[in-house]
């Protein structure tokens, strides 16, 4: 087995930014897989947030070759390598080759149905009230908008938002940047103003005070929430879950948790770090039930892969060929 790890660079359509910062390009790692007929990819999205660099997620997985030199698969893999970006692209280019060399989609090597297209979120940058207003009527048609909060002025924000798309569901994503009275003071005003969800109010591991309290806001856990060993610390304190694949260590995982969470109660969210249509395609399995879909990772780059996810305004589908799976 060859393994090819490398860093590719990816520019955003305009600046993207966060309450952690902005950024005006994307630093993936791609992971190709090859035997002697076939090749499988996969691509991770290394996260400062979770202790990755490019270069750490390159060391992490090259230092697997010898274990494929010796048979390394995509089972052994799930305890060969903990939860993260490394994990994920190794993962999701095992699926793909296992799905050329059977000469099936990985859909169907899964017991999955057909994917259908989906309807993605659109996520609005964080910014100032006037300008979310104005990027928020850009895209006034799209039926999903996802706003970056998470600090002073959330409020105005989102007054500005529905005002730029007054028929828009909207979902909030605080990126743990609330407290607890922030979120008590702000949830009944977005629950006036229509917002559907919050996710992550409360920094990761500091979030016991969501325990047993009314939440007239729906929250949902991202930072933390990885894979299934985070379901426990959950209950009680959240009412969804936002699966993703550089999380969970990849698609099997992403797989596990989300009939784990189902099980538990949890609503489900699919969500992206910033990548492109190749990091998309497992993610995009998994989203075929979820309860709301944010995979515009595409959508927000100036440059994607060809061939890339077809987007007809918010609704994505799958390629043919040629792209993954």
């Amino acid at each position: 087995m060859e393994l090819k790890v490398e860093e590719e660079i990816f520019p955003t359509a305009g600046a993207f930014t966060i309450s952690r910062g902005s950024r005006t390009e994307i630093r993936v790692v791609t992971v190709t897989l090859r035997d002697d007929v076939h090749v499988g990819r996969g691509e991770c999205v290394p996260y400062a947030r979770y202790d990755e660099t490019v270069d750490s997620v390159m060391e992490e997985i090259r230092d697997l070759s010898q274990d494929l030199k010796n048979g390394l698969n995509r089972q052994y893999l799930q305890s060969r390598l903990p939860a993260g970006a490394a994990r994920n692209g190794l993962d999701c280019a095992f699926w793909d080759l296992e799905a050329r060399r059977e000469g099936k989609p990985v859909w169907q090597l899964a017991g999955k149905e057909r994917p259908k297209p989906l309807v993605t979120a659109y996520t609005l940058s964080l910014g100032e009230p006037d300008s979310m207003r104005a990027k928020a009527g850009e895209n006034a048609h799209r039926p999903l908008l996802k706003v970056k909060l998470g600090t002073d002025g959330d409020l105005e924000r989102i007054e500005a938002v529905r005002e730029g798309a007054p028929h828009a569901t909207i979902i909030v994503d605080a990126n743990e940047g609330w407290s607890v009275e922030q979120y008590h003071e702000l949830a009944p005003q977005f629950v006036r103003l229509g917002v559907a969800m919050v996710e992550q109010p409360l920094p990761a591991g500091n979030d016991d005070a969501l325990k047993g309290i009314e939440r007239p806001l729906p929250v949902c856990a991202d930072e933390s929430c990885h894979d299934r060993a985070s379901l426990p610390s959950l209950e009680g304190k959240y009412d969804l879950i936002n699966i993703k694949v550089d999380k969970t260590g990849g698609l099997t995982e992403a797989f596990a948790l989300e009939q784990a969470a189902r099980q538990s109660g949890y609503g489900i969210m699919v969500g992206c770090m910033l990548g492109t249509s190749l990091a998309m395609a497992p993610a995009f399995l998994v989203a075929q039930q979820a309860d709301y879909v944010d995979l515009d990772g595409p959508l927000l780059l100036a440059a994607d892969r060809e061939p890339g996810f077809i987007f007809d305004e918010s609704v994505m589908a799958m390629p043919e060929n040629g792209l993954w799976g």
